[in-house]
């Protein structure tokens, strides 16, 4: 299967109209005629990825993170992102941050990142927490708001998104505010939610659980009667991985084989 099949199958969830218009999305290297026999599937493209990519005889690597997001004035094995490209053009692995060709597209548009996030939390009546847009009828945005199907204390709901992501810890902002008072309303932002924070507040959210919030960020939230959940960029983001393989499973060819790296947190508390 040609990569630009792939890409055309990937664009169908996650249309390119979806994304910011600060983002970078399309293939950031490699031939759009490709054949694609495999398929590996990352979150971001580390130097693990690439020389997994290599190892496995990939033909196509598929991240939701770009390698290249600000302007490149060069390409060579002088920096780590030069010496990523180059190493997967020698390869001759076409790279798809498709995500970031489909970052913030998948980010937002409907059925992906936000809504699989947000139905892990079990949220109901759920709501964009941005919105950016409707798309066949469906309105679509950054982050989501909605209602806890079962209300929780703040630390109990702390505890329930450290489980139900596989997190080795989060960091909670505020946690006095509802250690003894039910947690109805949430929101949630995957990735880095710093600047949705005074979306969260708008929304009437008495949580938000998000990834990447600064010190003064969270003091501040917190003096506004909100309490924050830190579930780190990496925490909440990583299901793109499952989705992506089953969503794929479903719409490539047998003969297509796809793998992807194994969950593996960058940070660690010492």
């Amino acid at each position: 299967m040609k990569c630009r099949e792939i890409i055309e199958i990937l664009e169908t969830l996650a249309p390119k109209s979806c994304a910011c218009d600060w983002d970078n999305p399309g293939l950031l290297a490699g031939r759009m005629d490709k054949d694609v026999k495999k398929i590996l599937l990352t979150l971001d493209a580390d130097d693990a990825a690439v020389e997994r990519a290599k190892e496995i005889g990939t033909d196509m690597l598929l991240s939701h993170h770009p390698l290249i997001f600000k302007p490149v004035k060069h390409v060579s094995d002088e920096d780590f992102i030069g010496r990523r490209l180059v190493s997967l053009i020698q390869a001759d692995v076409s790279y798809k941050g498709p995500v970031e060709e489909w970052h913030t597209n998948f980010d937002s548009a409907p059925g992906c990142m936000a809504d699989i996030v947000a139905d892990r939390l079990n949220f109901v009546d759920q709501k964009p927490l941005e919105l950016m847009g409707e798309l066949s009828g469906t309105a679509y945005g950054i982050g989501k708001t909605g209602t806890l199907k079962k209300p929780m204390t703040g630390p109990e709901l702390a505890r329930g998104v450290k489980n139900r992501f596989g997190l080795p810890f989060v960091t909670v902002y505020g946690s006095e505010l509802y250690e003894n008072e039910p947690v109805t309303r949430a929101a949630t932002c995957p990735g880095a939610g710093g600047s949705e924070i005074r979306e969260a507040l708008r929304a009437g959210a008495q949580v938000f659980i998000t990834g990447d919030i600064s010190h003064h960020e969270g003091i501040d939230a917190a003096a506004q009667g909100m309490m924050i959940i830190d579930a780190g960029h990496y925490g909440l983001e990583h299901v793109f991985m499952d989705f992506m393989e089953g969503f794929l499973r479903d719409k490539l060819p047998e003969e297509v084989a796809i793998e992807k790296m194994a969950v593996k947190f960058p940070a660690v508390v010492i």
